[in-house]
């Protein structure tokens, strides 16, 4: 008696850069389902995986097609989920999942999503938080006036920190401003001011909490902690557990809540920042995607793993995720340059940061002769230094061993600096 082979389900991957590598991706789905990778390989962050992606799956190329081409290819595919890891694709990505009927983020909240502009606006409508926001256009000292300082000065769109600046005089607003690079719009918003003692003063006066939705239900993963930024606002690596007490993290989780049912997300996973301040916590900005780099702090601290529960969740399931435990504390500690733009000419300390108590791997890319920008925001960083420590006061000790370890040198471009 022969039995009907099962149909392995097929999730369309729209890949870009983003939070998980098409290796990754693969290894996430294995006895789950086939990833058909849906790819523009005219895009930057695109091109450079095209060989990779090519050889280990199969790819529709969508480069050049129009958005009904695309569409077309898709439904040829035979696909029966879709979702991306990209910020950049989100709203493609919401599209087509409208088009096949398959489940994913609704188009009508893709503008919450990724406008921050209309983020502020829906939270403080929903009265969950008013924070001062404008478009600076034309006319930045009207920005100015609406917003006041100190102020963040960053991309309507993006992701990454990239051309992020904190400013705290009028004429720091006004300079920053006419310094912007052309062809981005850019916003002003009030600035949220951390207090350090919520987390405590060695560590990141921010947090972020991963959450996954489902058609009935929203579940809240874990709560991330961070170190505490470089100036102005790169991210130097993430921890867990948090470093807070269980009155601030039930507090942090209460507020993500209700961005998350004030912004109407039903589906997928978000990742989303919050500040840590002296009036409790404040919401920076809810993602409509796994948080870069926070797949594989989660699995080695966990095992739960984010990037397959994203395919679980493409397919219309509803993935079983465990309460957090921990043993210890996992990190990944950025080697985030200085605050300028330079050609990086010579590296000391990377094989002395292997030796340290409860390092795992280091992964560089401090290679003389790079060009390194601080205004790439988390994208200008030199490498990650991966581990565990016994607790909090161990990892601050090894944090403070791989600031004084790591020594990279530069020749400053002419005129540059923070």
């Amino acid at each position: 008696m022969t039995g009907h082979a099962r149909k392995v389900p097929r999730v369309a991957v729209v890949y870009d850069l983003g939070s998980a590598t098409p290796n990754d991706i693969l290894a996430a789905a294995h006895r789950l389902c086939e990833v058909v990778f849906v790819a523009d390989f005219a895009r930057p962050g695109t091109a450079g995986a095209r060989q990779s992606m090519l050889a280990l799956a199969e790819v529709v190329d969508v480069t050049g097609l129009d958005p009904e081409g695309r569409l077309r290819l898709l439904r040829g595919a035979a696909v029966d989920g879709i979702v991306t890891y990209s910020e950049y694709q989100l709203a493609e990505t919401a599209r087509l999942a409208h088009g096949l009927g398959l489940p994913y983020h609704a188009v009508e909240v893709i503008p919450a999503l990724v406008d921050k502009l209309e983020q502020r606006r829906i939270l403080a409508e929903a009265g969950v938080q008013a924070t001062r926001c404008t478009v600076i256009g034309d006319d930045p000292a009207r920005a100015l006036d609406l917003v006041g300082v100190p102020a963040v000065i960053k991309p309507r769109i993006g992701a990454g920190s990239l051309h992020t600046t904190r400013v705290d005089t009028a004429e720091e607003f006004l300079a920053t401003v006419a310094a912007r690079p052309v062809g981005i719009e850019f916003v002003a918003e009030q600035m949220l001011v951390g207090d350090a003692g919520v987390a405590g003063e060695f560590w990141g006066d921010y947090v972020s909490v991963e959450s996954v939705h489902t058609g009935t239900a929203s579940r809240q993963v874990c709560v991330t902690g961070k170190f505490a930024l470089a100036e102005p606002f790169r991210e130097t690596g993430m921890l867990l557990p948090a470093t807070l007490t269980e009155d601030a993290a039930a507090e942090v989780l209460a507020l993500e809540a209700a961005a998350v049912r004030a912004l109407g997300i039903r589906h997928g996973i978000t990742h989303t920042e919050i500040k840590l301040t002296s009036d409790g916590p404040r919401i920076i900005e809810v993602n409509g995607r796994l948080g870069g780099y926070v797949p594989e702090i989660l699995r080695r601290a966990t095992g739960i793993n984010l990037v397959r529960t994203a395919l679980h969740v493409a397919l219309g399931g509803e993935p079983r995720i465990p309460a957090a435990r921990h043993r210890g504390v996992t990190y990944q500690y950025f080697l985030t340059p200085p605050a300028l733009a330079g050609t990086l000419t010579s590296v000391d300390g990377v094989a002395e940061l292997a030796g340290l108590p409860g390092v795992r791997n280091v992964e560089t890319h401090a290679e003389p002769g790079r060009l390194v920008d601080w205004r790439e925001g988390t994208q200008s960083h030199l490498g990650v230094v991966f581990g565990s420590a016994p607790d909090h006061d161990a990892l601050r000790t090894v944090a403070e061993s791989i600031n004084a370890t790591f020594r990279p040198v530069f020749a400053p471009s002419p005129g540059a600096g923070a």
